[in-house]
């Protein structure tokens, strides 16, 4: 039995080795670097490790190693004579972006897939050239991570990406410096000496290990990794950063990079005790290899290769050459893979947790979704953080950086260089214009945009479409547009002057509450009081009398005196002001101005001046004012001159203008003008003055930080006063509007508060009057009382009764007449009847 199972498993083993397909790979390395000498090792074992795990797959892959030598030509040779003599089915490789151009359309036009784990750029479409995989990490994957540095801190292929990123955070590329691959020291030097006379301090390095190398030592030679310097490197240099001589280490002491998070795992803990071993035996004279992300991807590479060959079930192919051209290489004579196109499919559907990370080549290229900042200190590295390649959020936060210069203070990233080009200012002056400078104001901010100034100052002011094509600094002065007008006397002392104190509706109004007052009044005493008693003329005369003094002998009930007391405090404050008003119109200039808003100006048809060169043209245009009624002026002395004389006298009605200007002519020309406005409330504008510089430039934060110094304190409160005069000196600054008469609005406290007590007190007047009198009706008139007969009375005593009850009568007709109540006395014969017998007539 045991020789018969020994026996039929052999037998099995015969035809499964029978059964096993090879499935040829080309490799195309450049052998002579450190990323292909680490990449050949990890080939090797990732082969080795793939198969001990899946011992019973029936494809086995034939590797082809082949060496570039670092040239692209060579490179492409090389590709064709592997699909023509070794019919391989993918290619892995080549290192270089360059190489893998040309490479990547023999593999599109062939339908052989091309996997490259350097290749970064992102002109390899997989769009354009669908059988090129990049399983690495594009250029564009890490500007994000590259643009969060810049953000959280103060190759060709890389640049537009970057550009765009940057823009997106109000950063700016100023220049673009190329240094080709074969540069020599001397020319990088010079290249170098040329980025010292910029004013950026903030350099992108993306290059090539070996060019990388010399670039940094020849920046440490020049100064240029000295304090105040930023350097930001990118993921081909910063994954190599541990493979780098020591001293090229130290000479990048500083700088800052990007490289792809790789996550810890035992795993790969184990592979990379195992590399180690293997590389000192592949490359005894290189003892410096270490492992870096390339070897990682490359070993994932081709466990995903392994894979795609043993799903797509790949059949011999051969790529046959007509009999003619046997002996001549050329890619038109190649047919096209047989399992091209299942190869390709399976592979770009391959994912798994490898070494380097979670492997997935959908789309053609590495999804990677992480990287790791590095700060380069001393002769090594550290990480600091983890950024996402979709958004500028971090993880955690920068660890302390240590910048070129040992400082871990942060650098502002610019400078102005010593030995390079002065700046450029242009200043223009007040009102005036010269052969030299452009009419406009905006013509000569687009001598900014056009590089011919590099700065402009004094008066320029912040507008949108100035903002389009310079940047402005923060501002330093106030905003606004206003006007100057002349002012006139706006008191006429005539004879009646002493009306001038109250507004018509303030006289209208105190004369009414008088009239009310006086009325309320004389009802709170008509209904207690025997002396308001008697003819009509003489009840007003009490009126009046009762509303303009306080008499005790005349005003008896205590609701009146409350009535009374608010009334003369009322009058009390009236005079006070009136008197005040009328003396401050007989002794004091009243002034106001002849315009007093911009509606005036435009229903008269009035002439307006404005500085030449000034954006108010436009202003007063939108407006609705007529080109005819605007006109320019050149100085102060100008605009005084045309003022004074007049719109109908060929001069302007009002000179508008920013506050700034105003100012200053009001500092010279005080008496006679004032300012009205600003105007820009209700036409909708407000501008400010400011600095002008060209877009992107590195000191516009500098300036607009010494510009707060100066405006935050005593600092420019001290300029003006020094270059325009203390505006409390004089008396015209401001809006002046308005007579000075004393308004309705001005005593509405007061007349509420008079008003409110009067009807009160009389409402209060009336309720108890009106309980009083039912209570004594209830007591008196529930029935008919009939005064008793006294017997043995002459018929004359009955008649002398009737006569006095009918003086009483007479006596409180007006009573009975205005409150419709009191008594009514029947005389009949000997009796005297009473229907309803009142309180103030019960007397009798």
């Amino acid at each position: 039995m045991i020789l018969f199972l020994a026996f039929s498993s052999a037998v099995a083993q015969n035809v499964t080795e029978s059964k096993v397909e090879e499935f040829h790979v080309g490799v195309v390395l450049d052998l002579g670097t450190i990323v292909g000498k680490v990449a050949h090792t990890n080939i090797s074992i990732a082969v080795e490790d793939f198969y001990a795990v899946h011992p019973n797959y029936t494809t086995r892959i034939v590797l082809h190693v082949r060496d570039s030598l670092s040239d692209d030509v060579q490179a492409a040779s090389e590709v064709l004579d592997l699909l023509e003599n070794y019919n391989v089915q993918a290619i892995i490789g080549p290192q270089k972006s360059s190489q893998a151009v040309f490479i990547s359309a023999l593999g599109n036009k062939h339908q052989v897939p091309i996997i490259s784990f350097t290749a970064t750029s992102t002109s390899l479409s997989s769009r354009r050239l669908p059988y090129f995989v990049q399983a690495t990490a594009r250029d564009s994957a890490q500007v994000r991570s590259i643009a969060s540095i810049i953000k959280n801190d103060y190759g060709r292929g890389i640049i537009p990406d970057l550009v765009n990123v940057l823009e997106g955070i109000d950063a700016h590329i100023p220049y673009r410096s190329a240094i080709d691959e074969s540069a020599t020291g001397e020319q990088i030097t010079h290249e170098l000496y040329k980025l010292m006379t910029m004013q950026t301090r903030v350099f992108v390095v993306h290059m090539a290990s070996s060019l990388g190398s010399l670039f940094f030592t020849k920046a440490k030679e020049i100064g240029m990794m000295s304090k105040g310097f930023v350097w930001i490197i990118t993921d081909g240099l910063a994954s190599l950063i541990d493979s780098l001589n020591p001293s090229v280490v130290e000479a990048m002491n500083g700088a800052l990079g990007v490289e792809s998070y790789v996550p810890k795992s035992t795993e790969l803990d184990n592979f990379t005790m195992r590399w180690y071993t293997r590389s000192r035996n592949d490359h005894p004279n290189d003892p410096t290899l270490k492992l870096n992300i390339f070897g990682l991807r490359r070993y994932d590479t081709i466990w995903a290769v392994a894979q795609a060959a043993e799903k797509a079930k790949v059949t011999e192919a051969k790529f046959q050459r007509p009999p003619a051209l046997k002996n001549y290489t050329s890619s038109k004579t190649l047919e096209n893979s047989r399992n091209g196109p299942a190869t390709l499919k399976v592979i770009l559907q391959t994912k798994f947790e490898g070494l380097s990370g979670y492997f997935e080549l959908s789309d053609g290229q590495l999804q990677v979704s992480m990287f790791q900042i590095i700060n380069v200190v001393g002769k090594a590295h550290r990480s600091d953080q983890r950024t996402s390649t979709t958004t500028y959020s971090t993880t955690r936060n920068l660890n302390i950086v240590i910048w070129p210069g040992e400082s871990t203070e942060v650098p502002r990233g610019w400078e102005i260089p010593t030995n390079g080009k002065k700046l450029q200012v242009g200043i223009v002056a007040e009102f005036n214009t010269t052969e030299n400078v452009s009419s406009s104001y905006d013509d000569f901010v687009y001598q900014v945009y056009l590089k011919k100034y590099d700065i402009a100052v004094v008066g320029i002011t912040i507008r949108y479409n100035r903002s389009l094509y310079v940047n402005f600094t923060l501002p330093y002065t106030e905003s606004g547009i206003a006007m100057v007008v002349p002012v006139k006397e706006s008191i006429n002392k005539n004879a009646w002057i002493f009306l001038k104190p109250l507004t018509p509706g303030m006289w209208f109004g105190t004369i009414m509450l008088f009239i009310y007052t006086g009325t309320v009044i004389w009802l709170l005493e008509l209904l207690g009081n025997k002396n308001v008693h008697g003819p009509i003329p003489r009840q007003l005369a009490t009126m009046i009398y009762f509303s303009l003094f306080e008499e005790k002998e005349k005003v008896k009930r205590f609701i009146s005196r409350i009535v009374l007391v608010i009334w003369l405090f009322f009058i009390v404050v009236l005079k006070s002001c009136y008197t005040a008003s009328l003396t401050s119109m007989l002794t004091v200039q009243q002034l106001q101005p002849t315009v007093t808003n911009v509606g005036e100006l435009l229903k008269t048809g009035e002439s307006v001046g404005y500085g030449r060169g000034s954006y108010i043209k436009g202003v007063l245009e939108d407006l609705g004012f007529d080109k005819s009624k605007i006109k320019p002026y050149d100085t102060l002395e100008d605009f005084h001159s045309a003022l004074s004389k007049g719109s109908k006298s060929g001069g302007s009605a009002a000179f508008v203008g920013e506050i700034p200007y105003i100012n200053l002519f009001l500092a010279e020309h005080c008496k006679g003008y004032t300012m009205v406005g600003p105007i820009y409330k209700t036409a909708g504008f407000g501008y400010i003055s400011s600095t002008a510089l060209q877009k992107g430039s590195p000191i516009i934060g500098g300036i607009s930080q010494a510009i707060l110094n100066i405006t935050g304190g005593d600092t420019i409160i001290q300029i003006e006063k020094k270059w325009i005069g203390d505006q409390n000196n004089c008396q015209n600054v401001g809006t002046i509007s308005g007579t000075g008469s004393l308004t309705f609005d001005s005593f509405a406290g007061l007349i509420i508060a008079t008003g409110v007590a009067s009807t009160t007190s009389l409402m209060v007047a009336l309720i108890i009057y009106f309980c009083k009198n039912k209570q004594v009706g209830h007591e008196n008139g529930d029935s008919e009382q009939i005064m008793p007969q006294e017997e043995n009375k002459d018929s004359g005593d009955g008649e002398k009764q009737c006569q006095e009850a009918a003086g009483a009568r007479g006596m409180h007709e007006q009573i009975n007449n205005v409150m419709r109540n009191g008594s009514l006395v029947i005389c009949r014969g000997e009796r005297i009847r009473s229907s309803w017998v009142s309180s103030s007539s019960a007397r009798f």
